[in-house]
């Protein structure tokens, strides 16, 4: 049996590439504690695509005809305010963001389910809207609600979540009952030695105006989020702005805390 690692990204302008470094780290790091580099199958989930044009047309609209002062954070907030607007807000008969947004997830993870094995344990992490999306990926497939045709793309072997620069306190506005997703999955097709090591970890800079605590959200989430860690994150021009939301990508100390929860559910998992 092997395991599998999976990330997805959040707001913001986003590559194709945009997690290629991070794997490559966080790869090797995984190996250095022990775990054979065939053992682990990866991939990124990438969704930036279905916004941007949107986005970038807007953006042109607004500024054609009048000087804007602080440009860099205005497309900053934008790329915030748009991605969850156009991510949440239903549109009847016309184009659905969620709905494509969340069938990009599923052909993510049925390819790398193809790779890994339908009952592969599976440990995600999930940057900022991202960890929103899968937030609510997982519980549209707890419902029976998603695509998923196999423990795998059900997300019933998912091991490991961790969320980083989360908004998902933000998205909590409103609901009656604030419920969390049910982690570890109550499935079979996760074995009680893998359960034993599943983490749901949250890592939040106090500087990234975007990522927040989980287990203050309500007591559910408290008996759910394994974790709330406090991170610096960032250079001297990042660590103390806005900026510092995408700072963990290529923060040491945070890529060591992910390998190790992958390499803790790889060596268990391949067994």
């Amino acid at each position: 049996m092997k395991a599998s690692f999976a990330v997805i990204h959040g707001i913001g302008t986003q590559r194709p590439d945009f997690a290629d470094g991070f794997l490559r780290a966080v790869r090797a790091r995984v190996e250095a504690r022990g775990v054979p580099r065939d053992a682990l199958e990866v991939t990124s989930i990438y969704w930036g695509d279905l916004f941007q044009w949107d986005e970038d047309d807007l953006w042109r609209r607004m500024t054609k005809a009048h000087r804007l002062d602080w440009r860099w954070l205005r497309k900053f907030v934008m790329g915030v305010l748009a991605d969850a607007v156009a991510y949440r807000r239903p549109n009847p008969g016309q184009y659905d963001h969620y709905q494509a947004i969340h069938e990009r997830v599923h052909e993510r993870l049925a390819e790398l389910g193809a790779r890994a094995g339908a009952t592969t344990p599976l440990v995600v992490a999930a940057h900022s809207l991202g960890s929103v999306i899968f937030s609510d990926h997982v519980w549209d497939e707890q419902q029976r609600r998603g695509p998923g045709r196999d423990p795998f793309t059900r997300c019933e072997t998912l091991a490991g979540l961790i969320t980083f620069g989360s908004n998902i306190p933000l998205f909590t506005l409103g609901l009656e009952t604030v419920t969390p997703i049910a982690f570890p999955p109550p499935s079979d097709a996760l074995p009680e030695a893998v359960r034993a090591e599943a983490r749901w970890m949250n890592y939040f800079d106090r500087d990234d105006v975007l990522g927040y605590p989980l287990r203050e959200i309500s007591p559910a989430y408290a008996a759910t989020v394994t974790e709330d860690v406090v991170l610096e994150v960032g250079s001297v021009m990042t660590s103390w702005n806005p900026a510092a939301h995408s700072a963990y990508w290529e923060d040491a100390a945070f890529v060591d805390r992910v390998a190790a929860q992958v390499a803790a559910v790889a060596k268990v998992g391949v067994q």
